[in-house]
């Protein structure tokens, strides 16, 4: 019971289940999926599409609970939260508001952090910062708060990207606010402030909770570096400054846990990858290298000692490899892969390309051995997809399709 993430228990404990995908990166906030095996190869035309939708804009992922799904998204001047039956697609109820976001860059001009399910309740936070909580049942407005307005956010480059991260009875948000509120935790059934910290821009990284050196913590990876905040208090147990020289740059992978007592942080621009070992309120490093695994977006996978995950800039062309966790030796690198995301499910990783290609390949620290492969959706894809109950749920600009990836013959055995 010690080896479960505190995150994943809390999931649990609000009625939700190991196989939905309640958040970003899923149940324990780590990209590993618990849900019934999936099939190891598919029929010719690729997996069966169970539904498909046309939607708004938006790089926000969907999230799936109880048999529903929450698209957060945008159409005209509108920020729009949609849940839909996950079997068939079925509009259940829809939320909206108004937004004037424009990006500065000329790419997606929806919201972008993964709404978060829990306790009855839907969390999203907008592109302009604007942070709601909904009743999961109805849709119905709780509360909401503008973030910039209450802390002065900046805009930064493409908007708030944040995922909120439930924890009990706070929701957790990396707002990037002045004057010590870098950081924050509202109340999740109110939405008052309970504590905010740090001076530090918010970045594009989402936080994550987790036990490390046997204290229950919450990771904040901000434009400066990694922040180690106690949940009930908000007080800075440590700071960790790793970003880039460059001004024109980003923090974008969520910290990630390797052991016990280890941390393994990402990020492109020439920042590179760090293995960090905590004991208490203090962190040192262990290796650090921008020649390992630098994650430009996309937040890797750890199992069995080894990370699995993109190296190098989006726009560059990115590789995908393998690495030791304790070491940071490259095990393998498969060079030309391009961008995409990762998942982990059993012993196969679940990649999606921003081509619209899935992949399946089986989890091995001596190579990159592809067992299915198919297109499911047209470029460009750069939102998290959501795997829940042996069904994918990704999306694009313009699309939102579900394919089914369960193994038949193993759910029927069962």
């Amino acid at each position: 019971m010690q080896r479960r993430s505190w995150a994943a228990l809390f999931v649990l404990a609000a009625g939700l289940q190991a196989q939905d995908w309640p958040q970003f990166l899923g149940p324990a906030r780590n990209g590993v999926y618990a849900g019934p095996p999936l099939a190891r190869s598919w029929p010719p035309g690729g997996p069966a599409v169970v539904w498909r939708k046309d939607i708004g804009a938006g790089f926000s992922g969907p999230a799936v609970a109880q048999g529903k799904l929450i698209l957060f998204h945008r159409q005209r001047d509108r920020e729009i939260v949609e849940a839909l039956d996950a079997k068939t697609g079925r509009p259940l109820w829809t939320f909206e508001y108004p937004t004037a976001y424009r990006d500065d860059f000329g790419f997606d001009e929806g919201p972008r952090g993964v709404p978060a399910i829990a306790g009855g309740r839907v969390y999203t936070f907008g592109a302009e910062g604007l942070l709601h909580s909904l009743d999961f049942a109805t849709g119905k407005k709780i509360w909401s708060v503008d973030t910039r307005q209450a802390f002065g956010s900046d805009k930064g480059f493409f908007g708030a990207a944040c995922s909120p991260l439930v924890d009990e009875n706070r929701v957790l948000v990396n707002v990037g606010g002045r004057k010590g509120a870098g950081i924050a935790a509202f109340d999740a059934a109110t939405g008052k402030v309970l504590w905010t910290a740090t001076n530090d821009e918010a970045g594009y990284s989402s936080p994550i909770i987790a036990t490390v050196g046997g204290l229950r913590r919450g990771l904040f990876l901000t434009r400066a570096g990694l922040v180690d905040a106690d949940l009930a208090t908000g007080k800075v147990r440590f700071q960790f400054p790793w970003r880039s020289r460059s001004q024109v740059s980003v923090n974008a992978a969520a910290p990630l846990v390797v052991g016990e007592d280890l941390i393994f942080l990402s990020a492109s621009y020439e920042t590179g990858a760090v293995l960090l070992q905590v004991k208490g309120n203090e962190v040192k490093r262990v290796w650090a290298s921008d020649d390992a695994l630098s994650n430009h977006y996309a937040t890797s996978v750890f199992k069995d000692g080894t990370l699995y995950g993109y190296h190098g800039r989006q726009e560059f062309g990115q590789s995908l490899r393998a690495i030791e966790a304790k070491t940071g030796k490259v095990l393998w690198n498969e060079d030309g892969f391009r961008a995409g995301t990762v998942t982990l499910a059993g012993d196969l990783l679940v990649l999606l390309r921003e081509g619209g290609e899935l992949v399946l390949a089986p989890v091995s620290p001596q190579g990159f051995r592809p067992v299915a492969r198919a297109p499911i959706l047209p470029a460009t894809v750069r939102a998290y997809p959501a795997l829940a109950d042996g069904h994918l749920y990704a999306r694009n600009e313009r699309t939102l399709v579900c394919v089914r990836l369960a193994d038949s013959a193993a759910t029927k055995s069962k």
